[in-house]
C-alpha cells in the first residue's frame, strides 16, 4: 500500500513538473508580459501606418475606386470583381489590433500611462473607427472590445460618438499631463497633437454636413474656436516616416518584387489638362523612352486589354511614393485648408473661402516639393483652376481628389461625400456602370456575429457595394 502511495505522488510530482516545464517551453521569450504605453503606441503608429497605406485598403480597393491608380494586370479589384474576404484586413486590425492595443492604454492606472498618453490613445482610436465606418458604414462602436458579438451602432452613431471622444481627447492633453515617449510621428509634441484632434472634428464635421447641418456647424465652430487650432503648416501634418527595409514604405515594398499597378488615365489626363507642376510627381515616364510623356492605364479593363496597353509604355506611381522612406501621410495640412474652406462656403465659420481655398492647393504643392512662387501662381490663376463660389463642391473636391493622391481611403470618402470629380466606371467593370459606394464586411461577421450583422444592414440595407452610406445618401 505504501509502495503504491509512493508510486502515485511521483507521477503527480512528475505531471506537475511537466506541466511547468511546457509553461516555459511555450512561452515567447519576445513577448512583453506587461505591456508598455510607449511600446503599445509605437506598434500602434506602425501598424496604422501601413494599414492605411498598404496593399488591400489603399492600392487594391480604394486608388482604384477613386481612379488614382489602374491595374494593368490581375484587374479584378479594378473590376469590382471581388467577395467578401477581399475588405477583411481594415477590419481586422482595425479591431484586433489597433483598437485592442488603444483600449489597453487606455484602461492603463495612471501610474502606467499619463493622460497625455490617453488622450493621443483616444486621439488614434476615434482615427481607427472613422476609418471604418467611412468603409463599411454601421460598425461596432460602443461595443467594441467589450462583447465578443457586438452590436452594430449606425454611422450617425459613430461619427457623432467620436465627436464626443475626440472632445474627450481634447481635454486629457495638455503639455504639463506628462512627457510621451514611443511617440514616431510627433515626438511627443502635445501641442502637435491637439492640432490633430481639432483638426479631425472639422473633418467629422463635413462628413455629417449633408445630413446633420446644425450638429455639423456646431462641431465645425468647436474645432476651430478650441485654443489649440487646427494643422497651421506643413510640419504639422500627421505623416509616419519609413525607414529602410523592411521597415519601408508599403508601397515602396510592393513595387520591389510586384508590377502591376500604373497610375490611372483619368488624373494623368486631368493633370496634363491643367498644367499641373505635380504630374512628374506623381508618375513616371514610361521605360520605354520613345513614349516620351506620361501615360495612364485606363481603369475597368479585362485583363487581356490592361495587358495590351503595354508595361513599357505606360507609367507607373512617381518614384516619391516608391522609395523606402516616403511617409505615410494620414492628415494634411493641405486637407485641413480644404474643409476650412468647406465651412466657410457652407456659411459655418467665418473666413474667406476662396483664399483658403488657394492656400489649400499651395500646400499640397508645397508638400510635393514645388515651391516656386512663379509656379504656384501661374497654376492658381487658371480659369480651370479659380475657385468657383457658386460649385464649391466642384472646385473643392476636384483639387483635393488630386492633393490626396496616394491616401485612397480619404480619396474615396471625399469622392463620394463631394460626387466631384465626375468619374466614369470602366468598361469591363460589374457593377451594371457603377463604382462601389463601400467595402463588404468581412464575411466572418455573418458567421460569428450573425444577429449584430444582420440586424445592421436591415436598418443600412443590403451588404452590396453599390449600397450607399449614410453620410452619402443624397
Amino acid at each position: 500500500m505504501l509502495k503504491k502511495l509512493l508510486y502515485t505522488t511521483l507521477f503527480a510530482l512528475s505531471l506537475i513538473s511537466c506541466s511547468d516545464t511546457l509553461d516555459d517551453i511555450n512561452k515567447n521569450p519576445n513577448a512583453t508580459e506587461t505591456p508598455l504605453a510607449p511600446y503599445l503606441l509605437t506598434g500602434t503608429l506602425k501598424q496604422g501606418a501601413d494599414l492605411y497605406w498598404g496593399s488591400t485598403n489603399n492600392f487594391d480597393s480604394s486608388l482604384l475606386f477613386v481612379q488614382h491608380w489602374a491595374k494593368i494586370q490581375y484587374t479584378e479589384p479594378d473590376r469590382y470583381d471581388v467577395s467578401n474576404t477581399s475588405f477583411t484586413t481594415l477590419w481586422n486590425t482595425g479591431y484586433s489590433t489597433l483598437i485592442t492595443d488603444l483600449n489597453t492604454i487606455l484602461n492603463f492606472s495612471n501610474e502606467q500611462a499619463n493622460s497625455n498618453y490617453k488622450g493621443i490613445a483616444l486621439t488614434l482610436r476615434s482615427w481607427t473607427f472613422l476609418l471604418l465606418t467611412d468603409a463599411y458604414g454601421s460598425i461596432p462602436y460602443k461595443d467594441a472590445g467589450q462583447k465578443v458579438t457586438p452590436t452594430y451602432n449606425t454611422q450617425k452613431e459613430v461619427y457623432t460618438g467620436l465627436l464626443e471622444d475626440l472632445k474627450k481627447a481634447q481635454s486629457l492633453l495638455a503639455t504639463a499631463n506628462g512627457a510621451v515617449t514611443g511617440d514616431l510621428v510627433y515626438k511627443g509634441d502635445i501641442l502637435k497633437w491637439k492640432k490633430l484632434v481639432n483638426s479631425l472634428r472639422l473633418r467629422i464635421a463635413l462628413r455629417i454636413s449633408d445630413k446633420e447641418p446644425a450638429l455639423a456647424k456646431q462641431a465645425a465652430i468647436d474645432a476651430t474656436s478650441d485654443g489649440a487650432g487646427v494643422l497651421s503648416s506643413n510640419a504639422d501634418t500627421f505623416q509616419f516616416i519609413y525607414t529602410s527595409s523592411p521597415q519601408q514604405n508599403p508601397a515602396s515594398a510592393w513595387f520591389e518584387t510586384r508590377d502591376d499597378y500604373r497610375i490611372s488615365k483619368t488624373l494623368v489626363d486631368k493633370l496634363y489638362a491643367l498644367s499641373d507642376p505635380r504630374l512628374p510627381v506623381y508618375a513616371q515616364l514610361p521605360s520605354d523612352a520613345s513614349v516620351g510623356k506620361y501615360v495612364g492605364g485606363a481603369n475597368g479593363l479585362s485583363n487581356s486589354d490592361a495587358n495590351s496597353q503595354g508595361f513599357a509604355k505606360t507609367s507607373k506611381p512617381g518614384k516619391y511614393f516608391l522609395t523606402s522612406t516616403s511617409p505615410a501621410v494620414i492628415a494634411s495640412y493641405s486637407e485641413t485648408l480644404f474643409n476650412l474652406s468647406e465651412a466657410v462656403a457652407r456659411g459655418y465659420i467665418a473666413g474667406d473661402a476662396e483664399q483658403l481655398y488657394k492656400s489649400a492647393i499651395t500646400a499640397s504643392l508645397n508638400q510635393f516639393g514645388i515651391t516656386d512662387a512663379t509656379t504656384i501662381s501661374t497654376y492658381l490663376n487658371q480659369t480651370t483652376v479659380k475657385y468657383d463660389a457658386t460649385n464649391y463642391a466642384k472646385s473643392i473636391g476636384e483639387q483635393k481628389w488630386i492633393a490626396f493622391y496616394g491616401q485612397g481611403l480619404d480619396a474615396f470618402v471625399e469622392w463620394r461625400r463631394l460626387d466631384y470629380p465626375v468619374l466614369t466606371a470602366g468598361p469591363a467593370t460589374v457593377l451594371d456602370g457603377k463604382i462601389p459606394s463601400r467595402f463588404f464586411y468581412p464575411g466572418t461577421e455573418q458567421s460569428l456575429n450573425g444577429s449584430s450583422y444582420q440586424a445592421a444592414i436591415a436598418v443600412q440595407g443590403k451588404d452590396l457595394l453599390t449600397t450607399k452610406l449614410w453620410f452619402d445618401a443624397k
